[in-house]
């Protein structure tokens, strides 16, 4: 219903902040990450893209700073036993970018660090969104992209590219900037740190 919102921030605290639109407040749930960016912010107009969360039990709106953490955000919800409020715990302790990595390179200890998730949880999640990215972006034998090639990413330089690349793209960026930012990388390297090297790029 909601894609984003752009306007005046009127207030703002630890996991919440109220933005006027044409005369009409709407108060959004954020995380800790978007609180802070948002801390010199207060009386400028700002754009933050939402999610609407309707329940049996309310309506809630959550705002995020850049659409890769409501990307992260989609994909953490999709999860079972995961849902909104423990999705922004997780990216109110880490950025999507560390959480692709966490993912990734099967880091479950920190994504435990997040209030309320469990070692359990953060392996669920783990398995979970790995599984994901293979089944959503991976082409298939049968596929019109062959199965040898990720993109114009090829399989013979190591699987690690492919799930970086895939990675990177699950957070919102499009192929070809990804596939820009892994030229030059060594493919030999883990995939943790093929993503860190490619976000480095992409931050430029």
């Amino acid at each position: 219903m909601f894609y984003y919102l752009n306007g005046e921030l009127t207030l703002r605290d630890i996991n919440m902040c109220v933005i006027d639109c044409c005369g009409v407040g709407y108060k959004l749930t954020i995380s800790m990450i978007t609180s802070e960016s948002l801390a010199s912010k207060l009386g400028q107009k700002v754009k933050l893209f939402t999610y609407l969360a309707v329940r049996e039990d309310g309506v809630e709106l959550f705002g995020f700073g850049t659409n890769e953490e409501r990307n992260a955000f989609n994909l953490l919800t999709g999860v079972s036993g995961v849902g909104p409020k423990a999705a922004m715990n997780i990216l109110s302790v880490m950025s999507p970018d560390r959480l692709a990595m966490a993912v990734c390179t099967e880091d479950i200890k920190s994504i435990s660090k997040a209030p309320s998730i469990g070692a359990k949880t953060a392996a669920r999640i783990v398995l979970e969104l790995k599984d994901k990215i293979a089944k959503d972006f991976l082409p298939s034998s049968s596929g019109e992209k062959s199965a040898g090639s990720v993109g114009n990413v090829p399989h013979a330089v190591g699987g690690n590219l492919a799930e970086a690349t895939e990675a990177l793209i699950v957070l919102g960026y499009d192929r070809s900037s990804v596939i820009k930012a892994l030229g030059g990388i060594d493919p030999t390297l883990d995939v943790g740190m093929i993503i860190k090297a490619a976000l480095k790029k992409l931050a430029r």
